[in-house]
């Protein structure tokens, strides 16, 4: 769990800047029709080997002599990379809860076969990563910075290899994430024609048309993104997330807190559990994220269980930091529009 709350909830989307990315190789030509054969299979290997190029969102041109093999990257990066056959080495972030059990973060992989870096805000063991001989590390950004790359070994990291970061603010908005997510894929060797790809996208395109028609069948539905700790019940604003910004798009109405109330970042607002009521809310979106309450944990909050959504039971998990890819992007919004088509007016 990041070391300040300010950290912990300003992860958010992918920024849509466009970038040359993909291989880039350099082939000689054979002549002779005798050496065809020969030609083809120094053409197809030089193909493989030669040149990789990508573009990241900080605007950074990484050239490396061939395409990555040993890559580390941020857990929910990485898990999206997974969804799309793009095996990493290791990770860094929030991977395995208390239990053993993968963190919600860790999306469909495997975390038996990864090396965990790191498993909270500010850890990343450095000695284990050159250990990996990594070739490219991936992580995301929303203000300029390397997303769970800690700050005070963070020049020995990026000397050890070169550094993508997909941005998660600014400008960013949910299906945009996605399609640079999915560029960085292919340029990582990802078969983007692949069925279980194309059905993906075609279930996300499906799921935010879902969306769409329930906010049009239940109008006026006013949506409250909330994260619960111990002292303090924070109200997140739809207007610097990337997520929330499309839900906007798809017709979804929410909760907007006072703009002088927000914290520096511009993210939420911190509010007592004594004023925890302030705004009024027909569903609630709960931060899922492991470090936050949960609905049970919440129950011993007299002020949360007042809430109108919270009494007629319309509080749904809200995926804070979401797994960049179209299969697990498509699970939140078939999520999101069956929360919205159920709810009733309380707030």
């Amino acid at each position: 769990m990041p070391k300040s709350r300010s950290s912990l909830l300003t992860r958010r989307g992918l920024i849509a800047a466009g970038g040359a990315l993909g291989l880039v190789a350099t082939l000689t030509a054979c002549g002779g029709s005798d050496k065809k054969a020969d030609a083809d299979a120094k053409d197809k290997g030089a193909a493989a080997s030669g040149p990789w190029t990508f573009k990241d969102d900080l605007g950074k041109d990484i050239s490396l002599k061939a395409k990555p093999k040993n890559i580390v990257a941020f857990t929910g990066t990485a898990a999206a990379l997974y969804d799309y056959g793009v095996p990493v080495k290791g990770v860094f972030g929030p991977t395995k809860a208390a239990d053993g059990k993968p963190d919600v973060q860790a999306g469909s992989m495997d975390i038996s076969k990864v090396e965990i870096l790191g498993n909270v805000y500010d850890e990343f063991n450095v000695e284990k990563y050159a250990a990996l001989q990594p070739e490219l590390l991936v992580t995301n950004t929303w203000d300029g910075s390397y997303w769970y790359v800690p700050e005070a070994s963070k020049d020995k990291i990026l000397k050890l290899a070169p550094a993508a970061a997909i941005s998660t603010g600014g400008d960013a908005t949910l299906d945009k994430s996605l399609q640079r997510t999915a560029e960085l894929a292919q340029a990582l060797g990802a078969d983007m024609n692949a069925k279980s790809t194309v059905d993906a996208k075609a279930r996300f395109e499906a799921a935010a048309a879902k969306v769409r028609e329930a906010t049009k069948a239940n109008p006026g539905i006013k949506v409250l993104v909330g994260s619960g700790s111990d002292q303090l019940f924070y109200v997140s604003t739809p207007k610097t997330s990337a997520d929330l910004k499309y839900f906007e798009t798809l017709g979804v109405e929410f909760v907007t807190p006072e703009q002088d109330k927000l914290d520096a970042g511009g993210f939420f607002e911190s509010l007592s559990w004594e004023n925890a009521g302030k705004y009024k809310a027909d569903l609630v979106l709960l931060d899922n994220r492991t470090g936050t309450l949960q609905p049970e944990q919440l129950k011993a909050k007299p002020t949360w269980a007042e809430l109108p959504a919270v009494k007629a039971g319309q509080v749904t998990p809200r995926v804070t930091e979401p797994i960049y890819s179209y299969a697990k992007c498509a699970q939140i919004l078939e999520d999101l529009a069956k929360a919205i088509q159920n709810a009733k007016k309380v707030g």
